[in-house]
């Protein structure tokens, strides 16, 4: 698991291992962790799931409000005048079942049609990346329960959400904007074009430090002069990414122009 995704689990990490792995020890039909252990060795499909399955992250829409509170209040200014003469790209690095991406198209179409009327004027992506093919799925399709949606503020909701059967769907105008694909952040990037805004919070908080510092570089390199990068509430820039970022923010970063 070091090896494949750089995954840190410090000791005293056994509880949680267990609960997130007796399922897939019950899949297999397996008696003991050790014949799950011999299984991980000789099947990398099953040792791409046990990755997942310790690192899956719950989230929800408009978590860590501040942030989009700052997106729309700072950021989002800029990236309109970005808009008027390049592309604007936007990254969600380990974006799970997709909350965290379709909240920021929200912010950027804002809380009625009428006001998200410069996306449709610019060329304005967003990129949902994560580890497990079965939450990028859930990003693509963009389907939530009724309990998944409900943090969603009133006037949003109501813009970009409807109604489908006992369940709720993100807006065609919100999902067109966003790209869901599988990346592992350990493995080399397909993306050649530079970001304007990177999101990747609470994922760094399964590596350790020399990881951490190996991707966040990797981050500042990939942004736009003047980009930012938001990450999680409990994580902090280290190493050579610090000293070439400015803080913007509780936990969010502007890189130095």
């Amino acid at each position: 698991m070091q090896s494949d995704a750089r995954i840190h689990l410090a000791p005293g990490k056994t509880t949680l291992v267990h609960s997130r792995l007796s399922k897939r020890v019950r899949k297999h039909g397996l008696q003991t962790f050790k014949d799950y252990v011999e299984l991980v060795h000789s099947d990398p499909e099953e040792r791409r799931a046990m990755v997942v399955a310790l690192t899956t992250n719950h989230t929800h829409f408009f978590r860590e409000n501040h942030h989009f509170d700052h997106l729309k209040a700072t950021a989002m200014p800029w990236l309109q005048r970005q808009a008027s003469t390049k592309p604007v790209r936007i990254w969600s690095a380990g974006c799970s079942s997709g909350e965290e991406v379709y909240t920021i198209a929200m912010c950027l179409r804002g809380p009625d049609r009428a006001s998200g009327a410069w996306i449709d004027r610019a060329d304005v992506k967003l990129l949902a990346t994560d580890l497990s093919p079965l939450v990028v799925e859930t990003a693509r399709r963009g389907v939530y329960s009724a309990s998944t949606v409900q943090p969603i503020p009133a006037p949003y909701r109501s813009s970009w959400i409807r109604p489908e059967g006992a369940d709720f769907v993100v807006a065609d105008e919100i999902k067109k904007m966003v790209t869901a694909r599988v990346l592992n952040l350990f493995e080399p990037w397909p993306m050649r074009q530079k970001y304007d805004v990177i999101f990747c919070r609470n994922v760094m908080i399964y590596f350790d430090d020399e990881a951490k510092a190996e991707l966040e570089a990797r981050f500042v390199d990939m942004l736009v002069p003047g980009g930012y990068l938001y990450i999680g509430h409990s994580e902090r820039l280290i190493g050579a990414a610090a000293a070439r970022m400015k803080p913007a923010g509780h936990t969010i970063y502007i890189k130095e122009s």
